[in-house]
């Protein structure tokens, strides 16, 4: 085993701190403590990718939940800086190339996360260690590449493949589908590199990885449940690629690989498994998971067979395990912090499909303590997300737990838009099918309250981000069926969204503007557009982050100005503008502030007993 690289998260300490061991049960060290960096701001680390030799480190540090990083390069042995800084860099990540003298990475044209042109026209760049940013060589771009169909909004990565076989240049973007173009390793750094087409959107690949000799391709090209696809690894060739395991019943939503394995996850909607290949012996085998719930499987190191498993639901912290693939043993990781919460065996599950506006069946899975009331008058807080086909799989969260303990009844609706039945459930909440999304939503909250598990004087929505569109959607469509909505860094004012820097990004998701039956789907999704005068809306809580990118704080602010304007309920609308935050912050100082407000807010206009305001006694 080599050394290894973790972040751990203490009690106590806002961000985590990165630590270092020689080996898993080796004494570890502090490596980097972001809140040491720099005592007069607060950062904490985005990413951070070992160099492979292992003696450097880039570290992408973020300061007030921007996601914008400056990558700072460290020497692992002396735990001191090299003088060199890159900025406004993508998430703080990048790859460095083998010889490990050098870094690609993306970085955006300005630092400003309101800049409409911050985020066009980007050039992947190299950047050889100890030299001046100033310098650093172009590699893949619009400009150096006219032959290839770039568009303003992609952004150009480069990857080279674990065996340095190959490089591959990625037009990325909301789109899944692989856009991809491949050329020898051995090009990296010339003059020009000669791109050939690799993957078009066309070939509907997903994801692609290496196991020896083969290259196994994630695809959903005619298979809306996913197939496994394999070709040549020295001369991938996608188009002339065969089916390597058929689709199923089961949805196929992720691979991996080791250096003699490929893990193929699955999901029945909710719960997922793992599937193994060796690929010296040709026998698939069921990965044996110790519990049901969300499973995810990672090499330590791709060229070797040391993986690591970790497994969560909805009430069991994650659990973190070393997994033997040639054994199918599983033990408890040197890595695995035991947790436990108050009232965890109190805690009621259950996995339920509810028919929608049309008869389909959506799931919908609730979490609630045993002895909460069905007789309507317990609060109920429904989530619910909708987009992008990323599906709402089980896990722990902390702050479901804590409501929780109030006898909450937390709801998570998982409708199309999401790919927790494949592709089509995506496809159908997705550009003109949109309204599937938050119909799907009112019929979870009309079967909740149907059954007595909540009523509309007790029943909170919760949407965040693309969910805006969700909750904006259902409580403008249905204000009757809900005291309260939380609009969560929210998009609510769609007809716009292409204004915001990253808004062109996400015209593959929602549609264009200037595209006549796209343009009316977008303001059939447009919440501010669908507030009347004189209506009894829910009490509403809007939050925005000032260093968001992704959904500017007018976006949730119009929408306040409207539903503040049009109400006639009496209740409160509120616009929170976090100014130390963006879409998100590892800060839990901040974290949890934000969410106590929400939370609180909701809680406080559902009715929760131990949430109303205290009477004020005035003395003489």
């Amino acid at each position: 085993m080599t050394s290894l690289l973790f972040t751990r998260y203490l009690a106590g300490e806002n961000v985590g701190k990165i630590y270092y061991r020689a080996g898993k049960k080796a004494p570890e060290q502090l490596l980097f403590d972001p809140a040491a960096y720099d005592k007069t701001k607060t950062y904490s680390v985005t990413g951070y990718v070992p160099s492979e030799d292992g003696r450097k480190l880039s570290i992408g540090l973020q300061e007030g939940g921007a996601e914008l990083s400056t990558v700072r390069f460290l020497n692992i042995n002396t735990k001191t800086f090299y003088p060199e800084s890159l900025t406004a860099v993508f998430g703080g990540g990048g790859q460095w190339t083998p010889d490990s003298k050098g870094f690609l990475y993306l970085p955006a044209n300005s630092t400003n996360p309101q800049d409409t042109l911050g985020t066009k026209n980007l050039i992947c760049r190299y950047h050889a260690i100890g030299t001046n940013p100033s310098t650093d060589q172009k590699l893949f771009s619009k400009e150096l590449n006219p032959d290839i169909p770039f568009k303003p909004e992609h952004k150009p990565i480069i990857l080279h493949d674990d065996q340095y076989v190959n490089i591959y240049g990625q037009l990325a973007s909301v789109d899944r589908r692989v856009h991809a173009f491949i050329a020898p390793a051995g090009e990296l750094l010339k003059p020009k590199i000669n791109w050939k087409p690799f993957a078009t959107p066309a070939d509907s690949v997903l994801k692609f990885v290496l196991a020896g000799n083969r290259m196994f391709l994630h695809s959903i090209k005619g298979a809306p449940l996913g197939q496994i696809l394999v070709t040549d690894s020295r001369n991938p060739d996608v188009k002339k690629a065969a089916v390597f395991l058929p689709e199923g019943k089961l949805n196929i939503t992720g691979i991996e690989h080791s250096k003699d394995f490929l893990f193929v996850t699955l999901s029945d909607g909710v719960n997922e498994k793992i599937r193994q290949y060796n690929v010296r012996t040709n026998q698939w085998q069921e990965v044996p998971l110790p519990i049901n719930g969300t499973a995810s499987l990672l090499p330590y190191d791709p060229r070797s067979n040391d993986c690591y498993l970790r497994i969560s639901s909805w009430k069991q912290p994650a659990t973190r395990y070393d997994y033997d693939p040639t054994t199918r043993k599983a033990v408890v990781s040197p890595f695995h912090v035991s947790a436990r919460y108050p009232a965890m065996d109190d805690f009621v599950v259950e996995e339920i499909e509810v028919p929608s506006h049309d008869g389909v069946l959506v799931p919908l899975s609730l979490i609630y303590r045993k002895g909460t009331p069905r007789d309507g008058s317990a609060v109920c807080l429904l989530d619910g997300y909708g987009a992008y086909g990323s599906s709402a799989t089980p896990f722990f969260s902390l702050m479901n737990h804590a409501l929780a303990l109030q006898n909450v009844i937390i709801a998570v609706a998982h409708v199309r838009g999401g790919s927790e039945k494949g592709q089509a459930w995506y496809r159908a909440g997705y550009k003109t099918t949109k309204p599937n999304t938050w119909k799907d939503f009112i019929a979870c909250a009309e079967w909740l309250v149907k059954n007595k598990y909540t009523s509309p004087q007790h029943l909170a929505g919760m949407g965040t981000s693309a969910g805006g569109i969700l909750i904006g959607r259902a409580i403008t469509e249905r204000p009757d069926l809900f005291a309260a909505a939380i609009n969560n860094v929210g998009v609510t004012n769609m007809i716009r969204a292409e204004n915001m820097p990253t808004g062109p990004a996400n015209i593959p998701e929602f549609g264009a503007q200037k595209d006549s039956i796209e343009c009316m789907a977008l303001y059939e999704m447009d919440a501010m557009h669908h507030v009347r005068q004189g209506v009894t809306y829910p009490a509403v809580i809007n939050v925005g982050g000032w260093n968001d990118p992704r959904v500017i704080a007018w976006e949730p602010g119009k929408f306040a100005a409207a539903l503040q304007h049009a109400s006639t309920s009496g209740k409160p609308v509120l616009m929170q503008v976090n100014y130390d935050n963006g879409h998100f912050t590892e800060d839990k100082a901040v974290t949890f502030r934000n969410f106590a407000n929400m939370y609180a807010f909701a809680l406080w206009q559902a009715g929760h007993p131990a949430f109303q305001p205290g009477t004020v006694v005035k003395k003489d």
